[in-house]
């Protein structure tokens, strides 16, 4: 197949591009930037101009693909809402131009838009009220460009997608303790993270590709942890930067986390059960813990997190 990948340099779509390629996919990968064309490029990986802002550039990359996989998204969390507005209006240029073939649309997602405190399963639907996460507008794009005649699944990871290049949550804690000289979590710290690998990530969303329900409509959890322990990772870190590990309350998590305070109490288990039955899907990569504490330190290398 010849796929087109948006945030095909990105931490997930990079590893998506490679998954792809050594299958025997060819794919065509959104550049926003020359820096992002350029390694594409290098890659011997076909190039299309354009972004999450240019509908027309999106259009035309589905219009010339067999399928599309896409993750990217703008994680600006200063403008977040504005940015899943963007979200929403990319998936659904990308659905008008697939519209009533059956050319495959695959579309990114979270766990953490599902009802906490209980194991979210696939067959989860996250509300669109008035409470609603602002991500759920990925979810309700794809909705409205299957009623459309789009074959459109979801792919919904955790909070932590973990790996080399990771630039998210977790390396966000890290630098976190580092600044407040102690590493912290909420309460009794027993809230779980699901978590997955990130090449495990991507050999998901190939079998989806290659093995997604005909016609569409499914929805899949890249879930190879159910639930993490959050005070797990916040003694990991607190180990290997020899900081403290606190405990702090709900009005004192909000002072030290600021904005990340929902996340770091979140408590969002998650299963992928059904997503392994459907697609044969196995994780092979280490778990968030190990991954984090390994001998190399990489999440830990200071130099490491900026290149």
């Amino acid at each position: 197949m010849r796929v087109f990948v948006t945030g095909a340099t990105g931490f997930i779509g990079s590893a998506v591009v490679q998954e792809l390629i050594t299958a025997g996919h060819k794919v065509l990968g959104l550049a926003r930037s020359d820096a992002a064309a350029a390694s594409l490029a290098v890659a011997g990986i076909a190039v299309h101009r354009g972004s999450l802002d240019d509908l027309e550039s999106l259009r035309c990359g589905a219009a010339m693909s067999d399928g599309v996989i896409h993750t990217a998204f703008i994680h600006d969390f200063s403008k977040f809402r504005e940015n899943c507005e963007t979200d929403r209006r990319a998936i659904e240029a990308i659905g008008a131009a697939l519209a009533g073939s059956d050319r495959p649309l695959l579309i990114t997602s979270g766990t953490g838009l599902l009802t906490p405190g209980r194991l979210a399963t696939e067959e989860d639907v996250p509300t669109s009220d008035a409470t609603a996460i602002p991500r759920v507008a990925s979810e309700e794009a794809a909705t409205a460009v299957a009623a459309r005649g789009a074959r459109v699944s979801v792919v919904r990871f955790p909070p932590s997608v973990h790996g080399d290049g990771d630039h998210g949550f977790v390396p966000l804690l890290i630098s976190l303790a580092r600044e407040k000289g102690l590493s912290a979590y909420v309460g009794d710290g027993r809230n779980r993270w699901p978590a997955v690998h990130r090449l495990d990530a991507a050999h998901l969303f190939r079998l989806a590709l290659e093995k997604g329900r005909a016609g569409g409509g499914a929805r899949y959890h890249g879930v190879a942890e159910e639930g993490v322990p959050f005070r797990e990772i916040a003694g990991v870190i607190g180990r290997r930067l020899d900081v403290p590990v606190v405990s702090k309350t709900a009005e004192e998590a909000a002072s030290h986390f600021g904005w990340f305070a929902h996340f770091a109490a979140l408590d969002a288990p998650a299963s992928s059960q059904r997503s392994r039955q459907l697609l044969g899907w196995q994780p092979q990569q280490p778990g968030l813990i190990p991954d984090l504490d390994r001998a190399d330190g990489r999440y830990f290398d200071v130099l490491a997190a900026t290149r």
